[in-house]
């Protein structure tokens, strides 16, 4: 089949579950054709990479605020369609996968689907209803819209896949799916360089290092870690913890001045956008990964790809304790029930002191990863996804 994805918040092949959807559909014989933004750093309207046609287009920026959203969704909107476009004119395509957050691609979809019979799967990174609330922290009129859009998505879908069970709960609820039609495609890092060498300036020569790596942006709770810091160094007189921060986001120039007003830059690192070479030494060097989005009905939901990489180096980990980290991170990791930033704050020490216990969390983590999680399950459920419709 001719298969074309689009994805709105994050560039390939840097949104690494995309790429590897893209390869394993590549890998099973399809000839597949991304659409996504031009942002991390991905420029080039055009190119072809390791045989997959990629088309990305122009975006007004990643939202933090409503009317944020609505710029860059309808950006998002005008250069998804005019790529679609001109993908159709070029080769045509089979099938249409979107990729969400937001759940306005139907609207991309749906001339395809109604005028030339595309088939259309609808793949549920996140629950947007839920990640719109937690962003906004209420159910205005824009969180009655959004439901509304994810119901239209459903309905157009031939098939929906999902990154848990929790997730493909929910949808099937909201849009009356049949088991046959809703599957579960696990997100789960396979092309990372797990052999990478150790950095250990990277420790600016204290003893431990604890890291970070993702988002930053108002639903991933950076700002916790930041203040956890904040009390091991000065409420707890640590002087041997050395943390890096990796990733960026809308909230990062915030974060920054966050991290300094408490004067933190000697023991916090934060780099922003860092290149696969360097985040692979990175975890390579660490000695404690932490996740620290907070509980909520919207992360309840959610596979964080930073937890699966903690557990594809064998590190340990300490979280707060969702619903989806939980079940991901098994035994691998020890859980915070309560957003404080004093009590992480605290977990990470109590971690960092107990070596014996770190030794069996990242055992335990990477066991889970490489025989339950691991991609190869849930490339076998992406393809039957295909093959249902």
């Amino acid at each position: 089949m001719r298969v074309l994805i689009l994805v709105e918040n994050l560039p390939v092949p840097f949104d690494r579950r995309v790429w590897q959807e893209a390869c394993a559909l590549r890998d099973a014989g399809h000839e597949v054709t991304v659409i996504c933004p031009q942002m991390r750093g991905y420029t080039q309207p055009e190119e072809v990479l390791e045989g997959i046609q990629i088309y990305r287009h122009w975006i007004s920026g990643e939202a933090g605020s409503l009317g944020g959203f609505f710029k860059e969704y309808a950006s998002a909107l005008w250069g998804e369609l005019g790529c679609a476009l001109k993908a159709w004119k070029r080769c045509g395509f089979d099938v249409i996968h979107l990729c969400n957050p937001p759940d306005l691609l139907f609207l991309v979809a749906l001339p395809f689907k109604l005028l030339a019979g595309v088939k259309v799967i609808f793949d549920v990174h996140d629950l947007w209803p839920e990640m719109f609330e937690a962003k906004f922290g209420k159910r205005g009129l824009m969180y009655w819209a959004v439901r509304i859009a994810e119901r239209c998505t459903l309905a157009l879908a031939d098939a929906v896949i999902a990154t848990n069970q929790s997730v493909l709960k929910a949808v099937k609820q909201r849009g009356g799916l049949d088991d046959d039609r809703a599957f579960v495609v696990r997100t789960a890092p396979n092309r990372m360089n797990t052999n990478a060498e150790p950095d250990e300036a990277l420790r600016a020569g204290r003893k431990y290092l604890v890291g970070y790596i993702g988002v930053m942006g108002s639903a991933d709770g950076v700002e916790y870690l930041i203040r956890a810091a904040n009390h091991i160094v000065n409420t707890r007189q640590r002087s041997d913890v050395q943390f890096l921060l990796m990733g960026s986001g809308p909230e990062h120039a915030d974060l920054l001045a966050v991290r300094d007003r408490l004067g933190l830059q000697d023991c916090m690192s934060m780099p922003g956008r860092v290149s696969d070479e360097f985040l692979c030494c990175a975890l390579r060097t660490m000695d404690l990964g932490v996740a620290c989005d907070p509980i909520n009905a919207y992360n309840d939901h959610c596979t964080m790809n930073k937890v699966l990489e903690y557990m594809a180096f064998a590190k340990p980990m300490v979280m707060f304790g969702t619903v989806e980290g939980r079940y991901s991170a098994g035994a691998g990791a020890v859980y915070v029930m309560e957003n404080s930033a004093e009590q992480l704050g605290d977990a990470i020490l109590a971690t960092l002191d107990d070596e014996s216990c770190r030794k069996t969390l990242a055992a335990a983590g990477h066991a889970r990863l490489t025989q339950e999680l691991n991609w190869g399950r849930s490339v076998e459920q992406l393809v039957s996804a295909y093959g249902s419709v």
